[in-house]
């Protein structure tokens, strides 16, 4: 069975799902979602993200994004969807949320389970891409699996 170790910060769309579990044709897959908050030092750069994509409204409206300990609630909620969703498509799938170092317990499962690749699931950070500090360009150095990086679909 391929495994496959997936970061997310938002739920998977049924686009998102479709696309992740047929990566590989009809080999059998395994997932190992790892699911992070909004985190209130992410604030600026998604403020920023929103403003190069001409989403003004939406750079506005950061500041009423729960953050923090509020943002657990629905991390969970999105976490437990995306998990339901995987497994309805057949895959085996199980997951954690993640708050500190995220980086860290990448690698850390990575080596734990022996998976074969990490794919990133995220909306662009036009910022972060272009200093090569998202998620994707910061793995790729650590975890000793090829790294995919994906943009995620909204409803």
């Amino acid at each position: 069975m391929f495994t496959s170790v997936l970061m997310i910060e938002q739920p998977l769309t049924p686009v998102d799902v479709d696309f992740v579990t047929t990566l590989h044709g009809d080999d059998a897959v395994s997932f190992i979602v790892l699911m992070q908050p909004r985190g209130d030092q992410d604030r600026l750069l998604r403020a920023i993200d929103d403003v190069a994509l001409g989403e003004l409204p939406d750079a506005v409206r950061e500041g009423d994004e729960p953050e923090g300990e509020a943002a657990r609630g629905p991390a969970a909620h999105a976490l437990a969807h995306s998990l339901n969703a995987l497994r309805h498509k057949g895959a085996k799938a199980v997951g954690q949320i993640i708050e500190d170092h995220p980086l860290d317990k990448l690698k850390a499962v990575v080596e734990e389970t022996g998976a074969d690749e990490v794919i990133v699931l995220t909306a662009p950070h036009f910022v972060e891409e272009f200093f090569h500090r998202d998620w994707a360009s910061r793995a790729r150095h650590l975890v000793g699996v090829p790294v995919l990086k994906l943009f995620a679909h909204n409803e």
